[in-house]
């Protein structure tokens, strides 16, 4: 392993946005909550189960496409919208819509709560990119580059494929795995070569399906081993914790005991 924690065979490191490079989640999860509940409550009345922030968030939503994450906490539910476009208002009982009305929510809640960087995250970004790495930045959020711009951070990535880019060049969503490859392609690197970095569930899939060569999960809200059971090499609470001095906690079968093995492809 590198100073950096990762297999010597890593030569691009690709991130989430989102819980991984700023603590923008919880602003998500609110807004998602504040949006199902509304919706919820009028579907059903008084008596309606609220969206766990929590729970439904991880399972359903976080790390999703906006419309997929609409799409798959409604079919949970047992609900079914129709999709409608994308540029629908914020009231229309659509999938679009549903998802408009959150996109509205937490722009207002970003501009008037303001965002904050994980610093632990940036340091370790400037880190890699000083030992030759290339980075890219990785989000299903089509606010992706304005986050960015707002903490300073836009000129340590060399790539951005995000919500506005995947729905350009008609790229899946995770938990597929298609955002993650086009950014490690564009970087001219494989998929072996490439070390995914996520806090999501979604993402942990995405790193998984796509045969990435190291896979870290980032354990924000303490779910370690979902982290770990949905496809983490290591899962470490701060990319602080991953440099040199990190403490090897890779999961058994794991790409990075395959790799110890002689068995990593």
């Amino acid at each position: 392993m590198t100073q950096l924690g990762l297999p010597e065979t890593i030569q691009v490191c690709l991130f989430d946005l989102d819980g991984v490079v700023t603590k923008t989640a919880v602003v998500h999860a609110a807004a998602w909550k504040e949006t199902f509940d509304a919706f919820l409550r009028e579907r059903d009345g008084a008596g309606f189960r609220p969206f766990d922030a929590h729970a439904d968030y991880g399972e359903y939503v976080d790390g999703r496409p906006r419309a997929d994450g609409v799409r798959t906490f409604l079919a949970s539910r047992g609900i079914e919208l129709p999709e409608g476009d994308p540029g629908d208002p914020p009231d229309a009982q659509t999938v679009n819509g549903v998802g408009n009305r959150k996109n509205e929510l937490v722009l207002e809640k970003i501009r008037t709560g303001g965002i904050e960087p994980y610093d632990g995250t940036l340091r370790y970004i400037e880190a890699a990119r000083a030992q030759g790495l290339r980075t890219a930045i990785v989000s299903s959020s089509a606010n992706a580059r304005d986050v960015l711009r707002a903490i300073g951070a836009e000129a340590l990535f060399d790539v951005r494929i995000d919500g506005v880019v995947a729905a350009e060049r008609g790229l899946p969503g995770k938990p597929r795995p298609d955002t993650f490859l086009a950014a490690a392609a564009d970087l001219g690197a494989e998929p072996k070569q490439a070390a995914v970095f996520e806090d999501a569930l979604a993402g942990m899939d995405a790193g998984r399906s796509g045969h990435f060569g190291y896979v870290v999960g980032l354990d924000r809200v303490g779910q370690g081993e979902a982290l770990y059971a949905h496809g983490a090499d290591i899962v470490v609470e701060d990319l602080a914790d991953l440099g040199g001095a990190a403490q090897d906690r890779t999961a058994p079968g794991s790409a990075a005991q395959d790799e110890d093995e002689g068995d990593h492809t």
